[in-house]
């Protein structure tokens, strides 16, 4: 409600503005022309970048300073910081890369930034840029209309450009008629106050238009047309790196934690550069002059200046973080903390950001399965059979374990399964659906997402299968018959067996061997399922075991086959090569 009463209230203020002040009516247009373009930029260069970009963001965060390079290199290149934050706090969320990886990505973005002031320093306020902007428009519109996606990626980004372009044309348009009517430089504030002010008339600017880009090509029209102090412009531009960080955190609004801690490191991080650069604004404006007069850059450029101001304060403020990075993510850890101690489990991986891109959703299922079956559903199969589950992580012989395990855990199967999978269980079952019906995938990521889907299907049949087990090794505990203790001994000895190697699976680098392993044992079981047990007809044949045992006996031979190869099954989706998911993508939006 709050939101949206703000909305209108500034709608109002937009048209009384332009009603008794005509002359803002071009500058106005200029950004809106301008922010239209980005718009566009963007959508053009998500065509092309979904599957190369999201792989080298992903591969690059392995070491700080090529996730800061690739930041960098690719906010540069597609000219949106948003994009990339976006793309990284959905990452993060389904936990394709680290903490430390992402905000080395946010800390590249920043500089990647600086790109904006000089395209439009060094180019855009120095020749007729109109001249340019409506053949590009022409070409790209051309190539909009065509079928092929690859080809309209093209004409988004071809328009975007001539809007780009076109709005700094109508934005310098505007301020040299503005300043015929009136000065704005006779608001100036000099000294540090005018410093703080102009800093926070910058972040108000970037919060309303929502983009620093924006801000910046605004204020280098304006400093252009000398409507601002070079003064006061270099303080909006400390502001407009402020201001940006609104994005992330409004981005990180439906992530999860790991989301909420990226954008808290952003926020941390430019606010701490835009207080540096404010302290030691002057100071900075003196080295910029320096490095314009080994340059010859003219003394009067300062359009050109502002730019190596807004530069050198982004890799100043890149510079003083990196040594304390690691103190920085133990600081977001302690804040943003994982909720502990709930009742009901809930998804770790699975929210709204991951849905920005099929391969962060994707991963973000597999992430979330992977975690619900090593959390919930191998504590339950362990604890069902009453068993530790250290004891199936250890090197203590299967047997040996089996013999010292005879008491009863007092496990309760279905309070389990309520408080650790129905919730994210049904979570995962709805993200797959959102994410089949909403995100475009290739036939191969929606087969996975099928496949996850079946997996998740199956690890709940386990659950039952499970909790009828759970009754009758009990059973077999506290009878006292020998016989029966036996059978039910041979069907624990067998899971924690296909358990253990699951593990070994799932934890060791070189898993080749046990996934042979793993398919020995599926086969076994199926081989099993279609033969009757022969020791349970002996038992029958001898009298040593009642009908009601033997009835158990022989649904539990059958469920407990039917479980290890479900159990092997979803550890084989799981945990098998499926690193395939930027590569398929990729494919995808080669092909189209």
């Amino acid at each position: 409600m709050l939101k949206r009463l703000l909305f209108f209230s500034l709608l109002v203020v937009l048209a009384i503005t332009l009603y008794f002040n005509p002359n803002f009516k071009t500058i106005l247009a200029g950004v809106a022309i301008l922010l239209f373009g980005m718009i566009m930029l963007e959508e053009g260069f998500k065509v092309f970048t979904k599957g190369p970009l999201q792989k080298i963001l992903k591969n690059a965060t392995n070491k700080l300073y090529k996730s800061i390079a690739a930041g960098a290199l690719v906010t540069a290149f597609i000219q949106s910081s948003s994009l990339v934050s976006v793309i990284t706090i959905s990452f993060i969320s389904a936990g394709l890369i680290t903490l430390s990886g992402g905000l080395g990505l946010i800390f590249g973005a920043n500089i990647g930034t600086t790109a904006t002031a000089w395209l439009v320093a060094g180019f855009g306020l120095k020749i007729k840029i109109s001249s340019l902007a409506m053949p590009v428009l022409i070409f790209g519109l051309i190539f909009s209309f065509q079928k092929k996606k690859s080809f309209k990626g093209i004409g988004n980004v071809l328009a975007g450009l001539g809007f780009f372009f076109l709005g700094i044309f109508y934005m310098k348009e505007g301020f040299d008629v503005f300043k015929d009517h009136i000065d704005l430089t006779q608001f100036a504030v000099t000294g540090f106050l005018g410093a703080v002010i102009y800093t926070g008339l910058g972040i108000m600017i970037t919060t309303i238009l929502q983009s620093s880009s924006a801000t910046l090509a605004l204020i280098l029209t304006a400093l252009a047309a000398q409507q601002i102090e070079y003064e006061n412009a270099l303080a909006l531009a400390i502001g407009a790196n402020v201001g940006t960080t609104i994005t992330a955190i409004l981005g990180s609004l439906g992530s999860n934690v790991a989301g909420k801690r990226l954008a808290g490191g952003h926020f941390v991080f430019n606010i701490l550069t835009g207080v540096v650069a404010l302290l030691f604004i002057f100071p900075l404006a003196r080295l910029v002059n320096n490095i314009a007069d080994i340059f010859h850059i003219s003394e009067t450029d300062f359009t050109l200046k502002l730019a190596i101001f807004h530069t050198i304060f982004n890799l100043l403020g890149v510079l003083l973080m990196i040594p304390f990075l690691g103190k920085l993510e133990k600081l977001l850890i302690s804040v943003f903390k994982e909720k502990a101690d709930k009742e009901i489990d809930e998804p770790k991986y699975l929210n709204e950001s991951v849905l920005e891109f099929p391969s962060s959703a994707i991963t973000a299922l597999f992430n979330e399965s992977k975690y619900l079956y090593q959390n919930a559903i191998f504590k339950i199969v362990a604890h069902g059979l009453n068993i530790h589950r250290n004891d199936i992580k250890s090197d203590e012989k299967i047997k040996k374990i089996i013999h010292k395990s005879t008491e009863d855990m007092h496990v309760n199967i279905e309070e389990l399964y309520y408080h650790k999978v129905k919730t994210i269980y049904g979570e995962i079952l709805k993200y797959a659906t959102i994410i089949q019906n909403d995100l475009k995938l290739n036939k191969k990521q929606n087969k996975t997402v099928t496949d996850i889907k079946t997996a998740n299907r199956k690890m709940v049949e386990i659950i039952k299968d499970v909790r009828e087990l759970n009754k009758n090794v009990t059973f077999s505990l506290t009878i006292g018959n020998p016989h029966l203790l036996k059978e039910y001994d041979g069907f624990r000895k067998k899971v924690t067996k296909v358990l253990r190697v699951i593990y070994l699976f799932r934890t060791e680098e070189d898993s080749s061997e046990f996934a042979l392993k793993l398919a020995a044992l599926k086969s076994e079981a199926k081989e099993h399922i279609r033969i009757s047990n022969q020791s349970i007809d002996a038992l029958i044949r001898k009298d040593l075991i009642s009908a009601e045992m033997a009835s158990s006996l022989f649904n539990d031979y059958s469920n407990v086959n039917d479980m290890i190869k479900k159990l092997i099954s979803v550890a084989e989706l799981l945990y098998g090569e499926n690193d395939n998911l930027f590569e398929t993508h990729e494919q995808l939006q080669v092909n189209q």
